[in-house]
């Protein structure tokens, strides 16, 4: 069972209010129904949504629903369940919003006021048009396919006033609303109250985090050593030319101190340096004086050079 099966099903389980019914009823039977003046046809992949779907319609308007069940062979073997209603249409859907005296009309925003009301609108929307991957087999992405574009910025717009960062996006000849970021992504399934699901993302999630933190510190701890060993090397090259030109004897005494030490350790870094040089010699020095005495090094050699020149 995948992990969106896996909370598509604790959602369902879930007690709401009347008002919460009346909203998650809307957006699925909206965004999944096929009607017409005399049936609502729905069709459902998830055994769960569909036994949430069946509960809410006999609850709310007590009609009968001829259900039947087919098996789809593509890829795999798959349950396809077909609920049709033929009594009560024209009252369910002006009761859902979907009609009004005969003809189909948009949502309005107004409609929705309540948090409540937009949380369970876009809960009853992610039942039936949305899917959330693993976090422990992929990148974070949730998403919302629908198949108008106005039926996606309604859906946006919703999630937008809510404060979740949501984007569209057109793919094929259908319309994908979705969220990349593992933060809002959280919050939303915290939204759903789907608390099983929450934890299991969030233990991936930090578990993530915390790998990507240690890699980072690996990548800069060897980025530093290799700085520090090209240093070195540059360094004892610019020792190298001193010595050749009889250059050395022209230094002060410390800064002949910082070169005998970098000839010693000429791996270390300048922090290592400075600490071995102050406990070895008493002369106390730090980062910065050390890459002083090299620079007067080198200005005595680019000196030489151009006078030589």
């Amino acid at each position: 069972m995948t992990f969106s099966t896996k909370m598509k099903e604790e959602i369902t389980k879930q007690v709401i209010s009347r008002m919460g019914i009346l909203c998650e009823l809307s957006a699925m039977i909206r965004y999944d129904a096929k009607f017409t003046k005399n049936t609502i046809t729905l069709s459902f992949e998830n055994a769960s949504v569909a036994r949430r779907v069946y509960k809410d319609m006999k609850e709310l308007f007590n009609v009968p629903i001829n259900i039947t069940v087919r098996n789809q062979k593509r890829f795999r073997i798959k349950q396809i369940y077909i609920f049709e209603i033929k009594e009560k249409i024209e009252e369910i859907l002006e009761s859902l919003s979907i009609y009004d005296k005969g003809k189909k009309i948009d949502m309005k925003l107004d409609y929705l006021e309540e948090r409540e009301a937009k949380i369970a609108y876009i809960r009853g929307s992610f039942l039936v048009t949305g899917s959330i991957n693993d976090p422990s087999t992929s990148g974070y992405h949730l998403e919302f396919v629908f198949q108008t574009k106005k039926d996606a910025l309604f859906v946006q717009n919703i999630l937008l006033s809510l404060e979740f960062d949501a984007k569209v996006l057109k793919r094929a000849n259908r319309y994908m609303v979705y969220m990349k970021s593992a933060e809002m992504i959280s919050d939303l399934i915290k939204a759903f109250e789907a608390t099983n699901s929450l934890f299991y993302f969030e233990d991936i999630r930090i578990y993530r985090d915390h790998k990507n933190m240690v890699n980072r510190l690996n990548n800069c701890e060897i980025a530093n050593q290799e700085k520090t060993t090209t240093t070195g090397l540059k360094q004892l090259q610019l020792i190298q030319k001193l010595k050749e030109q009889d250059l050395i004897d022209l230094l002060d005494e410390k800064t002949k101190i910082v070169l005998d030490y970098r000839e010693k350790y000429p791996e270390s870094s300048y922090l290592e340096l400075s600490e071995i040089i102050t406990l070895e010699t008493g002369y106390k020095i730090g980062k910065s004086g050390i890459n002083h005495h090299f620079i007067k090094m080198k200005k005595l050699l680019d000196s030489y050079e151009t006078q030589k020149k």
